[in-house]
C-alpha cells in the first residue's frame, strides 16, 4: 500500500501561521475540488468513516488537534496519524477508511474531487472486500 501525505504550503511570521493549497492539473491538489466537509465533536472513543468509495478521491487534513487514520485497501492495513494543519492525506478510490482517536476538539477537514453520491459508497466491509475482487479480476 502507497501512502501519499502532501505538505502543502506553509508561511510563518510573527503574526501566526498560514497554510494554502491550490487545485488542478499541475496544483497541490490533481482533482477539481467539487466537496467541501469537516468532522467536529466527535466523542471521546468514537470512531468514524466506515466505508470506501468507487471513484471519489479524496484529501483529508486535521487541522486542529490529531486523530488516526485507518487506511485498508483488501490486503493491507495502516494507520496514519494526522495532527499537522500543513499536512494532508490523499485517499483515493477503492481504499477502505475509519477515523478514530480523535483528541479534544479535533477538526478533520476533507476535500473531495466529487459531489456526493450515494452509489459510489460502499459501506459494508464484506461487499467492499467483494467489490476488489471484483475489479481486479
Amino acid at each position: 500500500m502507497e501512502i501519499e501525505k502532501l505538505e502543502f504550503h506553509r508561511r510563518d511570521n510573527a503574526t501566526g501561521k498560514l497554510t494554502f493549497l491550490e487545485s488542478g492539473a499541475g496544483k497541490d491538489i490533481s482533482f477539481d475540488i467539487r466537496r467541501v466537509y469537516y468532522i467536529y465533536d466527535v466523542a471521546p472513543g468514537e470512531r468514524r468513516g466506515f466505508h470506501a468509495h468507487k471513484k471519489l478521491e479524496q484529501y483529508l487534513i486535521c487541522i486542529h488537534g490529531s486523530c488516526t487514520i485507518l487506511l485498508d485497501d483488501g490486503s493491507k492495513q495502516e494507520n496514519i496519524v494526522l495532527n499537522d494543519p500543513s499536512t494532508g492525506l490523499y485517499v483515493g478510490p477503492g481504499m477502505w477508511r475509519e477515523m478514530y482517536n480523535f483528541s479534544p476538539g479535533a477538526v478533520l477537514l476533507v476535500l473531495a474531487s466529487e459531489y456526493y453520491d450515494e452509489d459510489d459508497y460502499i459501506r459494508d466491509y464484506d461487499m467492499f472486500k467483494s467489490y476488489l475482487k471484483e475489479k481486479n479480476k
